[in-house]
């Protein structure tokens, strides 16, 4: 049976919490004193990680981290709760951090503060934003911060197979980082697409999908495969008709998004039913295929699925 591992941010940074603190603020006399344990259910994703700390011209606070696959127009509100709610509790200054991960899927503009007004009153709550594809993946090697290891595909610079090898010589040099391989080859998979890559891939999935993000990816990945086919059938269906072409659209994407979830969760021996799946015409069998990805243990299991 394999591990459970939790590689969510709690996990991350809790690796290299000094370097991790220091990277975030830019305070170089900061301490890190611990990861906190919040009593109050709201902050309790492993996105959300409290940091308590101490240096010498502020005296103790709190460091609030989150973690955001892509940041969404929630997230000033959702900022302002976060840190409402850790003052209360804890009576400490907060410094709040938004890190967001990947870049949005639209144009969408990235705030730095949550401001609101109503009857006079004004509302406002600055944070500190971090764009991972904005930082230049030498200094993950040069400061020695561990819990960004896993990220280095998608940092500025990163996206180069020389880099993501030194990325995983340092997780495999230390025990405690293993679990992190696996979440290292999943974000090497958006900019590479090499052997080595592959080779990390056949590591066991399953400790990736014990990731609180593995989920979230997959879906994006199913959704963002259905809306390509659907645009591809549209143009289609000018020739063919656009009730037709909608369908093969669908029908199309559903298949981009079941051959994603093949690969990352069985490797070679899922891609193999690819032949046998894309000779299914119905679009509620192919929907029940991917849906039974996020559970099913063996292609066996999953080929039962459509074989009946």
């Amino acid at each position: 049976m394999t591990k459970k591992a939790d590689i969510g941010g709690k996990r991350l940074i809790s690796l290299s919490t000094q370097q991790w603190v220091q990277w975030v603020t830019q305070i170089p006399t900061i301490q890190a004193l611990g990861i906190v344990d919040p009593e109050f259910q709201w902050i309790s994703r492993e996105s959300d990680v409290i940091v308590r700390a101490y240096s010498p011209p502020y005296g103790e606070f709190l460091v609030l981290n989150e973690l955001q696959l892509r940041y969404s127009d929630r997230m000033p509100r959702r900022m302002l709760a976060y840190a409402g709610l850790a003052t209360e509790k804890y009576e400490l200054p907060v410094y709040p951090v938004l890190i967001n991960i990947l870049p949005p899927k639209s144009e969408l503009e990235i705030l730095t503060a949550y401001t609101a007004e109503f009857q006079g009153l004004r509302t406002i709550l600055e944070y500190h934003v971090i764009n991972l594809w904005e930082i230049d993946a030498e200094i993950v090697f040069r400061d020695s911060i561990t819990s960004l290891l896993p990220f280095v595909p998608i940092l500025k610079g990163g996206g180069q197979a020389p880099l993501v090898q030194k990325a995983l010589r340092e997780l495999r040099r230390d025990d405690r980082l293993n679990e992190l391989e696996p979440l290292l080859a999943f974000f090497a998979t958006f900019v590479l697409e090499s052997p080595i890559v592959r080779q990390i891939m056949r590591w066991d999935m399953a400790v990736l999908r014990e990731s609180p993000w593995y989920n979230e990816i997959f879906q994006e990945g199913t959704e963002i495969g259905i809306q390509q086919g659907i645009q591809q059938g549209i143009q289609q269906g000018i020739q063919q008709g656009i009730q037709q072409g909608i369908q093969q659209g669908i029908q199309q994407g559903l298949l981009s998004g079941i051959e994603l979830g093949l690969e990352l969760k069985f490797g070679d021996a899922g891609l193999q039913l690819l032949p046998e799946i894309r000779n299914i015409q119905d679009i509620e069998v192919l929907q029940s295929i991917r849906e039974a990805l996020r559970t099913v243990r063996t292609t066996e299991e999953l080929r039962q699925i459509y074989q009946g």
